[in-house]
């Protein structure tokens, strides 16, 4: 199978919606001889940060000597981004090995496993190939029926939770928690970042009905303060973490401050697999050398282009913090070209956002779900009172954004799709 191939079976399967069921996975895990048995894993859940968290643990334990895999979703130009192992993203041929390896078992088994199903069960399957001793995997909605939740992993981290996926994981925060709660197991260690404090009775309920060890992030075991946050698009951010005892001192990161409680949750997940034997300074130069594609991710300098992946007002308002700091003069602002999913909060996205953007300009990513630019800018006029402009080809977007930005730039947000055709568009493939 060609990699070309390998994106037409994933793409096909999507025909299949959503299974909420793990028997899918199972089965195709088990006709691949269980591959996630062979290795152990920590699991990322939450509503925002959870792609973050899950590339800084593998990256520290990668640089702690460890063969150590991420699996992220999704990707915003290629599906190769979703694999790394050591930090590399895996070659189109493994790709389609993993993809061909699942496809062959699915319809041995029948067929009619979603895209996800497949895809996970891939990625397993090449984490074995390719001798990786740790998994760090990121669930890919909610926990309970998540294919990812396929694994018993040994750490179980939950980033925070906030209103998101409502259709399928519930409609208030302590639904949404009860099922994120399930990636917890019998025996996992359950490390609960900043983000989970309103409804962390829930957790805790779970982790005590499984057995699991608690290591909260935030308060109790773990502490964390801003010294430094980024002045600049493109600028460092630097935090202190304290945690279980060990200061590791200032670490910095490339990254606005809404990064800090990730990196105090990637330590304490990783320093739960470790334990002692995590050194800081290690662990501080991993971190250091961190890139966060869509995330905060300056790709033009004259004027700046910054591309943020914000999808849920959770996420916007995280995102309005950081340009309030990285463009501290309010008379120049960035303008911010959003382009948003139907399906999603977008009035609360924007509510989010007007107040330290300059203005906005409406656009549509390519996929069908995306809110037409005109109905979003029919939105933005009724929240802000000014019609912006709706240009619905995102490369003409984006240069009306820095035209209308001047000196200050655009912001590219308000979905992951939006975000990787602007990447695509504006960052060279290497």
């Amino acid at each position: 199978m060609r990699f070309v191939e390998a994106v037409l079976a994933l793409d096909g399967a999507m025909a299949f919606g959503i299974h909420p069921s793990l028997d899918g996975i199972r089965a195709l895990c088990a006709g691949l001889g269980d591959p996630q048995l062979t290795y152990t894993c920590v699991q990322v859940t939450g509503t925002n940060g959870k792609s973050s968290v899950t590339r800084m643990v593998a990256a520290i334990l990668s640089a702690h000597g460890r063969r150590t895999a991420a699996y992220t979703s999704p990707h915003l130009v290629s599906y190769t981004e979703r694999i790394e192992v050591d930090g590399v993203q895996v070659s189109e041929t493994d790709f389609a090995r993993g993809v061909e390896a699942a496809t062959v078992v699915s319809e041995r088994l029948g067929g009619g496993h979603t895209e996800f199903e497949l895809l996970t069960a891939a990625a397993l399957w090449l984490l074995r190939e390719r001798g990786v001793s740790i998994a760090v995997l990121e669930v890919g909605m909610g926990g309970r029926w998540d294919s990812t939740s396929v694994v018993v992993p040994a750490v179980a981290v939950v980033t925070g939770i906030g209103l998101d996926h409502t259709d399928r994981l519930g409609s208030t925060v302590e639904e949404i928690a009860a099922d994120k709660a399930h990636i917890i197991k019998r025996g996992s260690v359950a490390v609960l970042g900043p983000g989970t404090a309103p409804v962390r009775g829930i957790f805790e309920s779970r982790a005590q009905e499984m057995d699991a060890r608690v290591v909260t992030v935030g308060e109790g075991d773990v502490h964390f303060s801003v010294l430094w946050f980024a002045q600049r698009p493109g600028g460092d951010t630097t935090v202190r973490v304290i945690s279980r005892g060990r200061d590791f001192g200032e670490i910095r990161v490339t990254a606005p401050a809404y990064q800090a409680p990730n990196v105090a949750t990637a330590i304490a997940a990783a320093q739960a697999l470790l334990g002692d034997a995590i050194d800081v300074e290690t662990t501080r130069s991993a971190l250091a050398r961190m890139t966060f594609p869509g995330r905060f991710e300056l790709t033009l300098r004259e004027p700046p282009v910054v591309l943020d992946g914000a999808h849920n007002p959770q996420a916007a308002e995280v995102l309005a913090t950081a340009i309030a700091q990285a463009w501290p003069d309010t008379a120049a602002r960035p303008v911010a070209v959003i382009g948003i999913l139907a399906d999603k909060d977008a009035e609360g996205i924007v509510r989010a956002l007007a107040p330290v953007v300059r203005g906005f300009v409406c656009t549509a990513s390519s996929t069908s779900r995306a809110m037409p630019a005109e109905e979003l800018a029919d939105l933005v006029e009724r929240v802000t009172g000014t019609r912006p402009p709706a240009i619905a080809y995102l490369p003409s977007a984006v240069e009306e954004g820095r035209r209308l930005g001047r000196a200050a730039g655009a912001i590219v947000t308000g979905s992951l799709y939006t975000v990787g055709e602007a990447r695509a568009l504006l960052v060279p493939t290497r």
